[in-house]
């Protein structure tokens, strides 16, 4: 069960279809919108209530971008997602009667744990984000710098608790509606904690060390990477990359800008600068580039087909485009918008694959130009770009999960 954009579900078709052929049958539960990407997997989809995108198009989602700190932002998205969440409940309630294990992405793991919990069903969580209070980092969906040993661990229970308050008005369903004991979240995380519940983390710890200071149980497994039925990229597009030297890719993935034409004008006054051709994806953000023989504008294709033939790559830095990058092994310069991507941004930079972040507040045709060239002209971002790609090639997150699995439904 997820929730989200389509980073927050994309990791999981790729596990799902893992699990699928370790021998479970496997259903994902997700936002309608998400469907094709289970595609020839073998998953059974089932499709929950709520649009990410209009929501983010919305009055209240664009009041995301006026939030001046980290959490003014969290506490709007905590209203946002509040919204949603108990027109998610009916169908996760459903999928889980008719489960025998419940396994449940850090976005909607209070909700889910809770129905599990109800229905006598044990359960499992799937993170892409360390959301776990710790030490050694800021929480990443509130800061982007250390608030110091304490101050990170503080700043980590918070957010924790910020996303129970998510499912605080969802939970009391529960009983109202589907006949489930009713119990409080904050009671029920601690529960949770004291218990040991498992929870696997779908990045590798090349990228983020596990913290010294997390309790047993909370494991770092490997990247999930997206299951893609095959295919090609679009013959318009393979004739555009034949057609010179490797380009540079930019997008933003499934995050929103204000202001999508002065961002467009800016990478193409940047791609220009620097002399680097451009493919520039259109994504929720609605970049375009129109009349120009050296830059092409297009929709979504496969990341895994794409990125190894870039010369480096301008992404959002969210989990899952950060993801995809590192495995292409190319460089990159994130421009992060929002919640945890200043988080990602940082960990690309002090390994090396980047040479600094670009956020979108502060993106300029100077400063991201200056950025591209730095990336696409010292090699040691390419060379550490590619060996890091080359060791998490070595990793495989979803035999550990599944193995995980096995012994929580007593196979």
């Amino acid at each position: 069960m997820t929730a989200g954009s389509r980073g927050d579900v994309a990791p999981y078709t790729g596990l799902a279809a893992g699990l699928v052929r370790a021998g479970h049958e496997v259903t994902l539960v997700a936002h309608a919108v998400f469907a094709p990407l289970v595609a020839g997997s073998g998953v059974r989809f089932l499709a929950a209530a709520g649009d990410p995108e209009a929501e983010l198009r919305s009055a209240r989602g664009r009041a995301l971008h006026r939030s001046r700190t980290g959490a003014v932002k969290l506490l709007r998205a905590v209203t946002l997602a509040r919204r949603i969440a108990p027109e998610m409940t009916p169908t996760m309630v459903r999928a889980a009667r008719e489960a025998d294990v419940v396994l449940a992405a850090g976005t909607v793991a209070p909700l889910a744990h809770a129905i599990a919990e109800g229905l006598g069903r044990p359960s499992m969580g799937l993170f892409l984000q360390p959301l776990h209070g710790t030490r050694a980092f800021p929480p990443p969906m509130l800061a982007a710098r250390s608030l110091g040993p304490l101050g990170n661990r503080i700043g980590g229970d918070a957010v924790t608790a910020a996303v129970d308050h998510v499912f605080t008005r969802a939970a009391r369903t529960l009983a109202a509606e589907h006949g489930l004991p009713a119990r409080g979240l904050s009671a029920a995380r601690r529960a949770r904690e004291r218990q040991g519940w498992p929870v696997w983390h779908g990045f590798s710890e090349l990228v983020v060390p596990r913290p010294r200071d997390w309790r047993p149980g909370l494991e770092v497994c490997g990247y999930w990477w997206p299951h893609e039925a095959g295919g090609r990229l679009p013959e318009e597009l393979e004739e555009f990359l034949d057609a010179g030297p490797a380009p540079v890719y930019v997008g933003l993935g499934s995050a929103t800008t204000p202001d999508p034409r002065r961002v467009s004008a800016h990478v193409v006054a940047a791609l220009r600068a620097a002399g680097l051709r451009g493919v520039i994806q259109r994504g929720w953000a609605g970049l375009a580039v129109t009349g120009r023989d050296d830059v092409i504008t297009i929709g979504e294709v496969p990341h895994s087909l794409l990125f190894p033939r870039m010369a480096a790559v301008v992404h959002h830095a969210g989990a899952g485009t950060t993801a995809a990058a590192l495995r292409a092994g190319v460089p990159c310069v994130p421009v992060p918008v929002q919640f945890d991507a200043h988080f990602w941004a940082a960990r690309l930079v002090a390994l090396g694959t980047a040479p600094e972040a670009v956020p979108l507040r502060r993106l300029d045709s100077a400063t991201l130009g200056s950025a591209l060239r730095r990336a696409v002209t010292d090699p040691w971002h390419r060379e550490r770009a590619r060996h890091l790609a080359d060791r998490l090639a070595a990793e495989d997150g979803v035999a550990r999960v599944a193995a995980s699995l096995d012994g929580l439904a007593g196979r």
